[in-house]
């Protein structure tokens, strides 16, 4: 188990802001992407209709999921897709490892799919005796690492060209010290290659499932899922039950927000529909609840599951931003995980709720108006109430009640603050405190703003 297994956000946060030049980069990459985002969304006059288009037909769906799921099935049947029901991540990896194991495959090739992620798929199989590749470039490049994606859509934003150039060097082969972005992605796509050619099962996600038709919707800028599925003998899709959609014709909307929100882009490059088997070749898709039902259930945070996974609002967050998404110890990183993660274990991810500022940017940018950092103080709230949160944290807001509740204790307690900022700072300003470490603390006021209206009032008699 990793050191880190056990350390929450302030700490992990902690270690990745030890190198400050990686920090900043990381700070103004991720801003840089956001910026590109509203440039795209600007030339939309429609912008504003689409995202409000999109939360509806979600809204929709979460409040008729069991219909349209039962409608996929149905349609992607009667298509020739051979469909599985995992009730928990443990019943995906089950599922996944038998229908390799029946055909005698032991290497597989897969791209981008969070929802693995979640489910540990890749540790799960390869203590099965499973060789898996991820082909997505950033995915790769993390897997080689060692490391799980920090970002859903850039994952391996964290790492610098240098740092790239040292793994692929290590495990591929490249000459050493090279970091040109070029040549390590010819490095890449050689290796690749032949991976594509010699494995007879690929693994992909699910962006979107259309409940009218049976077919699902792979999106991607590398072309690697469509080259992984259309040279396999078996395709099989990994979907969480929250991607349907009800017709094809709302994937327009989808579609033209998805990437403007992700990257500034107009639409990936490839967006590829599956709908039937080749001849000869079986699709077999994998509809995953692992906690989602459960979430759908909680009134406060069900419109979490209308998330397309964009990653806009890891973009835009200040937290996120300065705090990497490793930080966040779990598959989702940022303000959307933040609210995601507590529902599979609230105790495990107590602290993620609180990696927040609750500026509200996150949902200013999110393509389906997820309302992200309402949820995210509601999670504090229900936290608090169970009791997750560390014993200093809560006997700090209780001596805080305490004392905002007694006007005579509060002036009490703020007149010996003053006291002690002015002749005993060193109480103050030390490494004990933790908003001493990137603060410089305030000099202490001559009184209070109490006093300063009582004596001004005084005056103007």
């Amino acid at each position: 188990m990793s050191s880190n297994a056990t350390k929450d956000h302030p700490q992990l946060a902690a270690i990745f802001n030890r190198d400050e030049p990686r920090v900043d980069w990381h700070d103004e990459t991720l801003w840089w992407v956001r910026a590109k985002r509203d440039i795209a969304a600007h030339k939309l006059p429609e912008w504003e209709l689409l995202r409000e288009t999109a939360s509806q037909i979600k809204n929709n769906v979460l409040s008729n999921l069991s219909t349209y799921l039962e409608q996929f099935e149905a349609n992607a049947i009667n298509n020739g897709i051979i469909v599985h029901w995992a009730a928990t991540a443990e019943e995906h990896n089950k599922i996944i490892y038998t229908l390799l194991e029946k055909r005698g495959i032991s290497r597989m090739v897969k791209s981008k799919s969070m929802l693995t992620e979640e489910c540990h798929l890749n540790e799960y199989l390869l203590k099965q005796g499973i060789d898996v590749i991820d082909s997505d470039l950033g995915e790769r490049i993390v897997q080689l690492a060692g490391e799980p994606p920090s970002h859903i859509v850039l994952p391996c934003i964290h790492k610098k060209k240098e740092e790239i150039g040292d793994i692929f060097h290590e495990h591929l082969g490249s000459a050493k010290g090279e970091s040109d972005p070029k040549i390590l992605t010819e490095t890449a796509r050689q290796h690749l290659r032949e991976v594509f050619l010699t494995r007879r099962a690929a693994l992909t996600g699910v962006n979107f499932a259309i409940a009218e038709t049976g077919e699902f919707v792979i999106c991607t800028n590398e072309g690697n899922a469509d080259m992984g599925a259309h040279l396999a003998e078996i395709h099989i899709a990994s979907m969480g039950i929250e991607k349907i959609i009800p017709e094809r014709k709302h994937l327009g909307v989808f579609l033209r927000l998805l990437t403007r929100s992700a990257t500034g882009q107009p639409i990936t490059t490839y967006s590829s529909h599956f709908s039937k088997p080749q001849d000869g070749k079986e699709i077999h898709i994998v509809i995953v609840d692992n906690g989602r039902s459960i979430q759908l259930g909680r009134e406060d945070f069900r419109n979490s599951l209308k998330c397309i996974r964009c990653g806009a609002c890891m973009n835009t967050c200040p937290v996120y931003r300065k705090s990497g998404g490793h930080s966040y110890h779990t598959a989702v990183a940022g303000p959307i995980g933040s609210i995601l993660a507590p529902n599979l274990d609230m105790e495990k991810y107590a602290d993620l709720p609180f990696a927040s500022t609750l500026c509200g940017s996150c949902s200013n940018v999110c393509p389906v108006k997820i309302d992200i950092h309402d949820q995210l103080y509601k999670w504090r709230q229900v936290i608090v109430k169970a009791g997750y949160t560390p014993k200093a944290k809560t006997l700090a807001m209780k001596g805080m009640a305490f004392t905002l509740s007694s006007p005579m204790i509060y002036r009490a307690a703020g007149k010996m603050g003053r006291f002690t900022f002015k002749y005993a700072p060193f109480a103050v300003n030390n490494g004990a405190n933790p908003w001493y470490k990137h603060r410089e603390m305030p000099k202490a006021p001559e009184q209070s703003f109490g006093e300063w209206y009582a004596k001004r009032k005084e005056n103007k008699k």
